[in-house]
């Protein structure tokens, strides 16, 4: 008898065990989601570059679509696609020409937020990036008021004139 009721008290320990850590750790309805909208500005030419080139396979020119081409970029984040709209961040990270067959970036950046609510708030992306199209990158973490972060990013190039690059951007960010 003393064995049976051993094992029950086993049984329902293990069952009550994931009640236990759910309402340790809080229930999941107290994430949010948030919606950004902003602009991402890029200078790819000249003295105040804000993203460049910085490795190219041996014996090849650089072009946009160079296979193996790295490039690091801190771009400027702003609230419009108004080259004079207001500051909320940089865009810093690595892209990688990871295609053979068209133009495809693999890229790793962090968004960081210096203005506004989401001052010092940050969040990672990784993802492929066709600039060509409207392409969706994945939020892998952040810090701040983004720790924990998941979600993703949308986003299309909405203006490329020369040495100028300006994206819009859309992320959804699921966090606490």
């Amino acid at each position: 008898m003393a064995m049976a009721f051993s094992s029950l008290s086993a049984l329902l320990l293990l069952l009550l065990f994931p009640l236990v850590l759910f309402a340790s750790f809080g229930a999941a309805d107290e994430e949010k989601m948030t919606h950004l909208h902003f602009y991402l500005h890029e200078i790819n030419s000249g003295a105040n570059a804000t993203g460049m080139t910085v490795a190219v396979p041996p014996g090849k020119e650089f072009y946009y679509e160079t296979f193996g081409a790295i490039s690091v970029i801190d771009d400027i984040l702003r609230e419009g696609p108004e080259r004079d709209s207001k500051l909320i961040g940089r865009a810093q990270g690595l892209l990688a020409q990871a295609s053979l067959e068209k133009p495809a970036l693999l890229s790793a950046v962090n968004f960081v937020f210096t203005a506004g609510k989401y001052n010092g708030s940050t969040f990672s992306i990784l993802g492929r990036a066709v600039l060509t199209e409207l392409f969706e990158r994945a939020i892998v973490g952040g810090a701040g008021m983004f720790r924990m972060a998941r979600g993703y990013t949308l986003a299309k190039v909405i203006s490329a004139e020369e040495g100028y690059l300006i994206m819009e951007l859309d992320a959804y960010v699921v966090h606490p």
